[in-house]
């Protein structure tokens, strides 16, 4: 027995992928979809959950970073098929060494701001004289200012 997929509104994938209707008709126009979108009487989108289940890989990679000319890209090869593994390898490969370096930039950054919660919560607990006391940026002890990494210069 062949399984007829199951028929989806624009509304109904909207609401299972959290993108707006407007985002699906971009991604659409984009050429972000791997395989095309139906239409039915009166020509109104028909989805099913195959097309669910790449939008939600597509907002994983997009939330990742991934710029829309690479996963436009991503998606050309995943249409094409077999015999481009080694293009798709390479194109995730240069992904994940710009995700991997965010997530050191942002680790970075979490430590700062770690360290201040801390200073901030050491303050509240001294009470008022502490507060009036702390006037210059404060950093780790035995770390160095980054470079471009701005420091605030006093409480406020």
């Amino acid at each position: 027995m062949v399984e007829v997929p199951e028929s989806l509104s624009i509304g109904q994938v909207a609401e299972r992928t959290g993108l707006s209707v407007h985002a699906l008709r971009f991604y659409e126009q984009e050429g972000l979809f791997v395989n095309a979108v139906r239409r039915g009487p009166g020509g109104r989108r028909i989805y099913c959950q195959d097309d669910v289940d790449w939008l939600n890989v597509c907002i994983i990679l997009r939330a990742s970073g991934m710029p829309l000319t690479v996963l436009r890209r991503y998606a050309d090869l995943v249409r094409e098929g077999a015999g481009n593994v080694d293009e798709r390898l390479a194109l995730m490969r240069e992904h994940q060494e710009r995700v991997t370096a965010q997530i050191g930039s942002l680790t970075e950054s979490l430590d700062l701001i770690r360290f201040k919660v801390g200073v901030y919560e050491d303050l509240v607990s001294q009470g008022d004289a502490a507060l009036r006391q702390c006037h210059g940026p404060s950093l780790p002890p035995g770390e160095a200012r980054t470079p471009g990494l701005r420091h605030e210069a006093m409480v406020e």
